[in-house]
């Protein structure tokens, strides 16, 4: 039991520890479920340095991966194609340092141990193995005198903290064999499972010992067959190294070690790694937090690469938590600090700003290429966005180079309502100043804010045309035929153009396409699409058909506020759609004899306003039918039963049926399209947009 024993006074006795709480008290984040086993080869390195001095050239380690030999359900795969791999239930380290002396074996046995304070230990590794693993083996061999070797073995557990084995085995050599066994099940699921992926880890672990002069000694990850060495990793990461830096913070200085790694599919993130103790403790990805830093950058040959900072400092060594997975230090604080406090946003303020003059050509070249991609989005995809491209600089607009189309749209989104409620803003201070007495620059302001608002006026009719050539490009998509050879049924299309089973007082103003047949259907009193007779408010028809869609337009709409009773009719429209390349315009399914049905159920009586108001007979009425339909032979031949005329392009049928005073026309899908493109091609030419991609 932990605690302190009181005897007489004056008379002290020794505070005991437990272990079993020390390692529950010590936290490991599932995130770092290796760093036991970082922990157990920077140990190794240490006890190599130790004995090799400044030539660590001389020194062997190697991280051994062992899996179990029984052979479960739930094996994990690798990736596609590959055959699972064994759980890894444990490792083992082994060097060829110094090995465990007797202050080595002291200071293990010591909670809290400052023996090796100065090369930043803390005296908690060996609690981190027991954090992850159920139980160490520990095997030496050290030298007592020169060529004299003594061997040391011991377990470490919780249940029997520290269990010496005798007698002890002796190696051949001096160094030390580390057994990590019973990998902790929430652990390794969550650590790394191919000997690549470790490798990787510990080499980023461990990159400042390959960085310093000397370099580090021969590191290899074995699993079974495969071994991987750690200074090959370097040549695979390695593009150049950039010069180092020293910068200054309230007084404390921190170094910058600048690298330029490879860029590869796994490795194109910029980050900055927080070093204390010759160890990485926390990895940022800076990506966005310099203007033009954004992933890859490009050297002066054009080749790419991916830039990393290790950023350590005896600051940082110093109040690096006890599990070195944190810092004690404040992001920031609120209000004045104290003179000479750091923060950890204050150191990184300045070493982004010492990054961005290290790489200031590449980011210069990156947020050139930036501009060029939004130059060319907006160009060819979004008009409207046009009054942020000269504005880049001022509102401090960069981009990736890379982002895909979704999330620069959401990003030029983003930027024009705030560009918009800035503007909106300015309109209060302007008019508030109007007619008082106005400042000096009252003038420019004014010009500034009026151009603004004629670039946001023009965005709205840009988006406005933008929307129509998108629209019409879906539209060609839909009407033609599939992989398969299929084609899309009448209800894909009909949606397009407007929502089925919707009349207009369910349906948005920005909901209908209606302009692709004709711009007039946009004015209409009432207007229903694919609703029964019956269930339209603006006749007393019993009927169950559904025209496809129908709208009525009222003479005089605007008078409707005088005291009249009724109104007359000024014209009636049904549009009927079918299948692209239908083929069954029979007889008795006959889209030119059911919309002219249509029209005379409307004509025939009871017709009403949408609000209700009585519409007299008008038989006189104008009335339209659009048939949109392909030509196909049995289509045609309606056409010309209905005495209707070819268009000069032979994409459409027009005439007028004096019997039923209507006029009819039906429009093939290209003609649909072409015609539609047509009308709108002045628009798409003034933004730039061709009508079709």
């Amino acid at each position: 039991m932990s605690g302190i024993q009181m005897g007489k006074k004056d008379s002290m006795a020794p505070m005991t520890t437990s272990l079993r709480g020390r390692v529950k008290n010590t936290g490991l984040p599932k995130s770092h479920a290796l760093l036991p086993l970082l922990e157990a080869a920077v140990n190794g390195i240490q006890a190599i340095d130790a004995r090799f001095e400044d030539d660590s050239s001389q020194g062997r380690l190697d991280v051994k991966i062992v899996r179990s030999t029984e052979t479960g359900l739930d094996l994990e795969f690798t990736g596609p194609g590959r055959a699972p791999l064994e759980p890894i239930v444990g490792f083992t380290v082994t060097d060829n340092g110094v090995g465990f002396t007797a202050e080595n074996m002291k200071s293990f046995e010591t909670l809290d141990s400052d023996y090796k304070s100065a090369a930043g230990c803390r005296g908690v590794g060996r609690l981190l193995w027991l954090k992850a693993f159920s139980k160490v083996m520990v095997k030496s061999t050290y030298e007592v005198a020169p060529g004299i070797l003594h061997g040391r073995e011991f377990r470490f557990s919780v249940e029997r903290e520290v269990e010496p084995i005798e007698p002890a085995e002796t190696l051949g050599d001096t160094g030390t064999i580390v057994e990590l066994d019973g990998f902790g099940a929430a652990y390794q699921k969550s650590a790394p499972k191919t000997a690549a992926a470790i490798a990787r880890e510990v080499f980023e672990h461990c990159i400042w010992y390959f960085l310093r002069p000397g370099g580090a000694p021969e590191i290899r990850v074995i699993d079974d067959g495969e071994v991987v060495l750690l200074r090959e990793l370097m040549d695979e990461f390695m593009f150049s190294e950039m010069p180092r830096k020293t910068i200054e913070v309230e007084g404390q200085k921190f170094d910058m070690v600048n690298l330029c790694l490879k860029s590869s599919t796994r490795n194109q993130t910029p980050r900055l790694f927080w070093c204390a103790a010759s160890r990485v403790v926390t990895e940022e990805n800076i990506t966005g937090k310099i203007s033009g830093l954004y992933g890859r950058l490009k050297d002066e040959n054009g080749a790419d690469f991916t830039y990393v900072c290790y950023l350590s400092s005896e600051y940082l060594d110093a109040n690096v938590r006890a599990d070195r997975t944190a810092f004690d230090i404040d992001e920031t604080i609120e209000g004045d600090t104290i003179e000479g406090e750091i923060t950890l946003d204050k150191a990184r303020k300045a070493v982004l700003a010492e990054m961005e003059v290290l790489l200031a050509d590449a980011l210069a070249a990156a947020r050139d290429e930036g501009k060029l991609r939004v130059n060319d989005y907006v160009s060819n995809r979004a008009p409207r966005y046009r009054p942020l491209l000269k504005r880049m600089e001022s509102l401090g607009l960069t981009v990736d180079p890379s982002m895909k189309d979704t999330e620069l749209e959401v990003l030029l989104h983003r930027e024009l309502q705030k560009l918009e409620a800035e503007t909106l803003a300015e309109t209060q201070h302007i008019f508030a100043e109007d007619g008082a007495e106005r400042p000096a620059d009252y003038q420019t302001r004014l010009d500034d804010y009026l151009a603004k608002i004629t670039d946001i006026n023009q965005s709205d009719l840009a988006a406005y045309v933008a929307r129509r050539r998108v629209i019409l490009e879906v539209l060609a998509k839909l009407i033609r035929a599939n992989d398969e050879g299929k084609y899309c049924r009448e209800d894909e299309i009909h949606n397009l153009l407007i929502p089925m089973r919707k009349d207009s007082n369910e349906i948005g103003t920005d909901a209908s396409n209606l302009w692709i047949i004709d711009e007039r259907l946009a004015f209409h009193d009432y207007l229903a699409s694919d609703k029964t007779f019956n269930s339209m408010p603006i006749t007393d028809s019993k009927s169950t058909k559904e025209p496809d869609i129908i709208a009525t337009r009222l003479a005089g709409r605007a008078v409707l506020a005088a005291e009249r009773q009724t109104v007359p009719l000024s014209s009636i429209v049904v549009v009927e759609i079918k299948r692209p390349m239908r083929t069954d315009a029979s007889e008795d399914n006959n889209p030119i004899d059911q919309c002219l049905g249509y029209v005379k159920k409307i004509r025939e009586g009871s017709a009403k306003t949408s609000d209700g108001r009585l519409i007299p007979k008008s038989e006189e009425a104008p009335a339209f039918c659009y048939i949109i339909a392909d030509l196909t032979p049995k289509m045609i031949d309606r056409c010309e039963l209905a005495s209707l005329r070819p268009t000069q392009d032979g994409l459409s049928y027009f005439g007028f049926n004096d019997a039923r005073r209507v006029y009819i026309e039906v429009m093939s899908f290209d003609g649909l399209v072409n015609g539609a493109s047509q009308r709108n091609r002045a628009f798409f030419d003034k933004l730039g947009l061709p009508a079709s991609r």
